[in-house]
């Protein structure tokens, strides 16, 4: 289900998904010396030599609200070395993703992690075999019922692949749950929901019914079920670091906005 937000995350090739595939061209040179975080009337930014930072699409001056993410941003653009690799900087290309794909995506945003949360991860089960469906109850089990019990609905597992619609009461609490919520909140909720593959796990980190730890361990049930039974290879080790990095960083952004 992870591979199914691919579509969802098209809008971050301006300044995010665009870090992707810069391993495949020469990477540009640092061209400044200082990092700084500065305050202004609408919040914090990051400058560089005293110039505030732009994203590298459409040079749009990039403000966060919050002193923590401006100084996680400040962080990664001073741990440069020779060369600037976008892809050892990930909060600053998830916020260059928010700040590029603007507040018009707001509402989109908001219905795509709505519509994971209705045709979720948690809510598809094995039948087979017992350890695996042992385990999915176990962090699975767990969740639904603190999101059950917080926002006073109910939810419909079932076994199998075949669609299971959810109570309408239900999809429309999750949504009201999202209410409110601002661009970088949710670029952040959608990069949570991309990595996790659910959007009801992203719905409980903003509502804090899940610890990070608890989500990343939910989230990769399944995954860690076939590395105990076939063994895990380098490759994909390294991936799941990488994704790790960024789940985390999304997760800042989440706790430092919420």
């Amino acid at each position: 289900m992870r591979d199914q937000l691919e579509d969802a995350h098209r809008h971050q090739d301006d300044g995010y998904g665009r870090a992707q595939h810069l391993n495949k061209v020469e990477l540009p040179k640092r061209f400044y010396s200082s990092v700084d975080v500065a305050r202004g009337e609408d919040g914090f930014s990051v400058t560089l030599d005293g110039k505030q930072v732009r994203t590298p699409g459409h040079k749009i001056p990039v403000v966060v609200q919050s002193l923590g993410i401006a100084q996680a941003m400040a962080e990664e653009w001073a741990a440069q070395g020779e060369f600037i690799d976008p892809a050892s900087m990930p909060m600053v290309r998830l916020i260059n993703s928010a700040v590029e794909s603007g507040d018009e995506m707001v509402p989109a945003f908001r219905a795509e992690i709505g519509k994971f949360a209705g045709n979720d991860l948690l809510l598809y089960r094995a039948d087979s075999p017992q350890e695996l469906v042992a385990e999915q109850e176990r962090h699975w089990d767990g969740a639904l019922v603190k999101l059950a019990r917080h926002f006073d609905v109910s939810f419909q597992p079932t076994i199998g692949i075949l669609h299971q619609k959810q109570p309408d009461a239900t999809l429309l609490a999750l949504d009201a749950a999202l209410e409110g919520q601002g661009l970088h909140m949710l670029t952040a909720l959608v990069s949570i929901t991309g990595l996790t593959g659910s959007g009801l796990l992203a719905i409980a980190l903003l509502n804090q019914l899940l610890d990070e730890d608890e989500i990343w361990e939910a989230a990769h049930v399944d995954e860690d079920y076939q590395i105990r039974l076939w063994g895990e290879d380098e490759e994909a080790q390294e991936r799941r670091k990488k994704r790790r990095i960024e789940f985390d960083m999304a997760a800042k952004v989440v706790a430092e906005l919420r």
